[in-house]
């Protein structure tokens, strides 16, 4: 029997609520199946249009191409079964496709032009704005470094916005990239900072325009501004849809000129598969000529730092130097044969040239309390005035008052000086519980700029200073579990898992049983209720940050503590942590090629999510489940986890 309609289209919005990804798309297309054989054909343009969104954003956009066409083919032959909806995301996926197929450099420049042509035509009939058009036209212009270019931009820039323009962020935004890739600075900087005056955000903004304006600033001689900049953008691109493989590239080239040697290897070796695999090979480019620049800038004075890749055949920077340019030039090459042109061999050639600024540029965000470390100045050059009294710059506000103040203002850098002068007053009034939270306060703010480095160092000073000042174990935790990520992303796991096993020695020693009455036995379960969870949260954090170091000594340790820490989940009615623990269980596992405890592990957080009703964390992890099961030829449960994701 046939569904009807709304049924079909229910579970069809079912899916467009679910996470990009891999089941997500799977999902996609056995509805497009489902509605191909047995219909309703009212249904068929949503699912066409479901389809090609999830592809586009899945990472799969070679593969979005035949669901465009077939959509567009749907259009020529029943434009009927086409309600407005369906119309407005037929015209809109022209705007994904003539901007992606550009990334290939396989497909010919004259395939492209003819698929703009053809979305020019069309919009025309349907008597649609030319925005769009404008701005796909000057996009591939840019992207193949045309003679024309300026023209296009001109054109694009004068044509009024309509319902088929790009979001409002991503306008400015690459109006600003273009400037800076023509050399007016000034001007991009300013376009840029009024657009991120206005709070406004998307996938993948203000992260890629921040790291744009780093560099800008950078080229002027904003030293200060440019490390704020790359902070923000940093701390942007951990909240951006998608894999950014440009901003990230330029993070790195920032990284290099600044002689910061360890960071840019660790921002390497966290993306080192970008190095290998990208949604698009111009996506994968755009990335090596960030790891070309960065590292040119490092050479020949870190030639022999080590870099620790596992598919990359480098062992320093040198070496990684020299295979990216290797790699480069092929793709480079590749993409100027089809554009006929020499763009992208330009751009190699100057990412090779790069070289370090005079003096290292200073990236912390904050010197660590009694540190003797030259002062960190905000952009306006003005360092810390908080004296040691305790009073900050605003006559007798105390500075924990301050601090708060400047956080909730969203002056972060400016709240972590604060806290940090907080904390040195309140350790030299011997307050030292109050100075560990508040240096534990300053670590948050240095991680939420980026600056995991700093974030590290605060969070052990913070844990000590707990310690000392007699802090119940329950208390130090929150403050471990903050720790974590930065401790990994800082590759100061040593020290961190110390901490942690320290204070789960103490959580194990206390011994809540034998109250002697009712009252006191409800006291003592909720201690012990409070103690487990306290448990499970140092587990889960410890598991998550081993499990990116690899290694079978380490996986079988980020396994433990992650199914530990599920089950202890699980004793106190925390079904979604539970599940949470069980799939980073089964995901380390997966990556270890450990596949039958990995599918337990999975199935069992995919169950758990269900429990929970967290639709959308249930897809996610559905989204690894059916990648194994399609990995080791289990097609049929394959098929009815997808089936289940959409009842």
């Amino acid at each position: 029997m046939s569904r009807s309609l709304d049924e079909a289209n229910r579970e069809l919005s079912r899916i467009r609520d679910m996470p990009y990804g891999l089941a997500r798309t799977q999902a996609a297309e056995r509805q497009v199946r489902l509605v191909e054989a047995e219909g309703p054909d009212r249904a068929r343009a949503y699912a066409l249009s479901v389809l090609l969104e999830s592809m586009v954003w899945g990472g799969e956009v070679e593969r979005s191409y035949l669901p465009f066409t077939q959509l567009v083919r749907w259009y020529d032959e029943h434009p009927e079964q086409f309600d407005d909806a369906d119309r407005y995301a037929m015209f809109w996926s022209f705007k994904w496709m003539v901007g992606h197929l550009g990334e290939f450099p396989t497909v010919p420049a004259a395939q492209i032009e003819a698929t703009l042509d053809d979305m020019e035509r069309r919009y025309a009939l349907a008597g649609l704005g030319r925005d769009a058009v404008a701005y796909a036209r000057f996009a591939w212009a840019a992207r193949r470094g045309a003679e024309d270019v300026e023209e296009a931009y001109r054109t694009w820039v004068a044509t009024p916005r309509d319902d088929y323009s790009q979001c409002e962020v991503c306008d400015p935004g690459d109006r600003a990239s273009h400037l800076f890739a023509t050399g007016r600075l000034a001007e991009g900087v300013r376009l840029v900072e009024e657009t991120l005056a206005t709070g406004a955000t998307c996938a993948t903004e203000p992260a890629d325009m921040l790291s744009h304006l780093a560099l800008a600033h950078l080229d002027l001689g904003h030293r200060a501004e440019a490390a704020r900049a790359h902070r923000r953008a940093v701390a942007a691109l951990a909240d951006a849809t998608g894999e950014m493989a440009g901003a990230r590239g330029r993070r790195v080239v920032l990284l290099g000129r600044a002689g910061a040697v360890a960071r840019l290897v660790r921002a390497v070796e966290q993306d080192e598969r970008l190095l290998l695999e990208a949604e698009t090979p111009r996506a994968r480019l755009e990335w090596l000529l960030g790891v070309v620049a960065g590292t040119a800038a490092l050479l020949p004075a870190h030639a022999d730092a080590a870099v620790r890749l596992t598919r990359v055949p480098a062992a320093t920077v040198a070496d990684l130097h020299g295979w990216a340019v290797g790699e480069a030039e092929a793709l480079a090459a590749a993409f100027d044969l089809r554009d006929g042109g020499t763009a992208l061999t330009t751009r190699l050639a100057e990412a090779r040239a790069t070289r370090p600024l005079d003096e290292p540029l200073e990236l912390d965000v904050v010197a660590l309390p009694g540190a003797s470390a030259r002062p960190v100045v905000d952009a306006t050059g003005a360092g810390s005035d908080d004296g040691p009294d305790g009073a900050g710059a605003d006559g007798d506000e105390p500075l924990l008052a301050r601090a708060e103040r400047l956080l909730a203002d969203g002056s972060t850098e400016e709240a972590a000086r604060a806290f940090v002068a907080a904390s040195t007053a309140a350790e030299e009034a011997g307050l030292l519980v109050d100075a560990g939270y508040a240096a534990a306060e300053a670590a948050r703010c240095a991680q939420v700029l980026g600056d995991d480095d700093t974030a590290a160092g605060l969070y052990a000073h913070a844990v000590a200073r707990l310690h000392a000042g007699g802090a119940e174990p329950v208390q130090v935790v929150p403050v471990l579990v903050a720790w974590a990520p930065a401790a990994a992303a800082a590759g100061a796991l040593p020290p961190y898992l110390e901490a942690v096993d320290a204070v789960r020695a103490a959580l194990d020693a206390d011994d809540t049983d034998g109250a002697p009455d009712p009252a006191g036995q409800a006291l003592a379960d909720r201690r012990r209720t409070e103690r487990r969870r306290a448990l499970a949260d140092v587990d889960d954090a410890a598991a998550r940050a081993l499990a990116t170091l690899g290694g079978d000594a380490r996986t079988q340790d980020a396994v433990d503590r992650a199914v530990r820490a599920g089950e202890a989940y699980a004793s106190v009615g925390a079904v979604a942590d539970a599940a949470h623990a069980f799939w980073l269980a089964g995901r380390v596992l997966d990556t270890a090629g450990r596949t039958e405890d990995a599918l337990h592990h999975l199935e069992t957080a995919v169950e758990g999510f269900g429990l929970a009703r967290d639709r959308r964390t249930r897809a996610q992890a559905a989204d690894d489940l059916v990648a194994l099961l399609r990995r080791t030829g289990q097609d049929a449960r394959a098929e009815e986890v997808l089936e289940a994701l959409t009842r």
